[in-house]
């Protein structure tokens, strides 16, 4: 019986999810101009993508008990003890996992788990206020998982704190601003059930869209000028080739919704989200391995 509710528990803690959320981690190590470790980065992706990003997934669903869909899941299963049991286990394991890569990655890991606690414990729950939760949302899963990402594949202070580095990190939380409040757009009702005043909730559905592409121009404009800036305009070809699908695919739902809001649902939620992770991935993969 015990192992049978942990089973029910597992799929809240959505690691097929947490792995549409790697273009950060592409992006950081697609920055670096000097060799890294390869068998680093694949630990930087597993103690990340597998564990830490599934525990904050398992410790927002604990609290929020959400009776619709959410990221990844269209029917969630009801939230059990078993939940927290998997969140803690895969909290230890992230710690230690990024312990064993680097030190210094590992104490930041720590802080990006206490962080995300934050923004979901009944306590605290920075996810009420919508200005300060999308702030912490934009710098911890943008800018810090860029720097993250490139401490625990070995790069060092020069490295890191080199001005284009910091401006391609600053790129990544603009990315982050525009496609965050996308992803609360399918959730209002839910959200105002609890109390909870998402960014997306305040925008509107209409407004949403309109916040998102400001926000994702601002990205691209900036990493234009980065890339400009290294000497690095092949790359930048290379993102505009393989994001056009999903300049594509944003303006055909934005203009559905704007006919119709009930277009602003899972289904395209998730699309959105599926198909903006693969290219964005493809671009920064292509970028690293040229």
């Amino acid at each position: 019986m015990l192992i049978t509710n942990y089973k029910k528990a597992l799929p809240l803690l959505r690691i097929p999810f947490s792995v549409y959320l790697m273009p950060v981690f592409w992006f950081g190590l697609s920055a670096l101009r000097e060799p890294f470790s390869a068998w680093r980065a694949a630990g930087v992706f597993v103690v990340l993508h597998l564990l830490a990003y599934p525990a904050s997934n398992g410790y927002n669903s604990y609290y929020d008990r959400d009776e619709g869909s959410i990221g990844g899941l269209k029917s969630p299963p009801k939230v059990s003890e078993e939940l927290l049991h998997l969140v803690y286990a895969f909290d230890a394991l992230a710690v230690l996992g990024g312990l064993l890569l680097n030190v210094w990655f590992g104490v930041l890991v720590v802080v990006y788990l206490l962080v995300s606690k934050a923004y979901s414990y009944e306590g605290i729950r920075l996810k009420k206020y919508p200005l300060l939760s999308t702030a912490v949302v934009v710098v911890f899963q943008g800018a810090y998982t860029f720097l993250m990402t490139q401490v625990g594949a070995g790069a060092g202070y020069a490295q890191l704190t080199e001005p284009t580095n910091l401006l391609l990190a600053l790129v990544s939380s603009l990315f982050l601003c525009g496609s965050y409040p996308l992803t609360q757009v399918y959730q209002h009702q839910e959200d105002a059930r609890r109390g909870d005043r998402t960014l997306s909730l305040r925008l509107g559905i209409r407004g949403t869209f309109v916040f998102a592409a400001g926000g994702l121009l601002a990205g691209a404009a900036v990493l234009a000028y980065a890339l400009w800036v290294r000497q690095e305009t092949r790359h930048l070809l290379v993102f505009l080739a393989a994001t056009g699908p999903v300049v594509l695919l944003f303006g055909n739902w934005a203009r559905a919704v704007w006919r119709n809001p009930a277009a602003a649902d899972f289904e395209h939620t998730m699309r959105m989200n599926q198909v903006s992770s693969l290219c964005m991935s493809a671009a920064f993969i292509l970028m690293l391995l040229w």
